[in-house]
């Protein structure tokens, strides 16, 4: 694949620090990715603990419960706890999944399908040693993008849970990259139309290439630049 991480300079607390500066504007695209309409303003104004009209409650929880996750994930990261585990997905799950997914924290005990595609992911009984299996490969690769995009496309194609399977995805990429002192890769609200097509096509076709691209154009050059300085 490509070799992104090689001309960034890795740094671990500068790579938190910015990540923690965009925590607002995380947790907005995150959202909107899920079809609920929130403004970055809105978005900072309930990081302020100050409800926003016009919304139902139910979503206010799902910006709420990603906001914890977020921060539950950067604790990981500053205390050097973060870990490519079950454990660290499911903890990652039961706060962003709560009273969202059919059960949270924990991986799914019966079958589901992925509106749009053919592709049937495995049974739940086969679950913890695909994870196991998922945890080697990514020793395959030698570049941590490739390893981290890996991470989250194999998560997302899976559906080790019920509900909230790609924003747990992104949690543990974002977390392989933070833990390496690599920055995060945040996918914009205003790309879902082409972030949603090459899903489709990957759950298909399992070739993770086309998505390894999209999510490195993400990559905001203003970060890495301050990453370079």
């Amino acid at each position: 694949m490509q070799d992104t991480s090689f001309h960034i300079q890795p740094n671990r607390d500068k790579a938190l620090m910015l990540a923690r500066r965009q925590l607002a504007e995380l947790v907005c695209d995150a959202v909107n990715l899920e079809g609920i309409p929130f403004t970055l303003p809105e978005i900072q104004t309930l990081l302020d603990g100050v409800t926003v009209g016009g919304h139902k409650i139910s979503d206010q929880q799902v910006a709420i419960n990603q906001t914890k996750a977020w921060k539950y994930l950067f604790g990981l990261i500053e205390q050097q706890l973060f870990r490519v585990s079950m454990e660290t997905a499911c903890a990652l799950h039961a706060i962003a999944g709560k009273d969202e997914a059919l059960d949270w924290g924990k991986f799914r005990s019966g079958g589901v399908t992925i509106a749009g595609t053919s592709w049937l992911p495995p049974p739940a009984d086969s679950l913890p040693e695909l994870f196991n299996r998922m945890i080697i490969s990514l020793d395959e690769f030698q570049d941590i993008y490739d390893r981290a995009i890996s991470l989250f496309l194999t998560m997302a194609r899976t559906q080790f849970f019920y509900d909230v399977n790609k924003r747990t995805g992104r949690f543990m990429m974002s977390g392989l990259l933070l833990s390496h002192g690599f920055p995060l890769i945040n996918l914009p609200a205003v790309r879902q139309l082409e972030f949603n097509e090459l899903m489709l096509e990957f759950y298909s076709s399992n070739d993770q290439q086309p998505m390894n691209t999209f999510l490195r154009s993400c990559l905001d050059p203003r970060i890495i630049a301050i990453m370079n300085e």
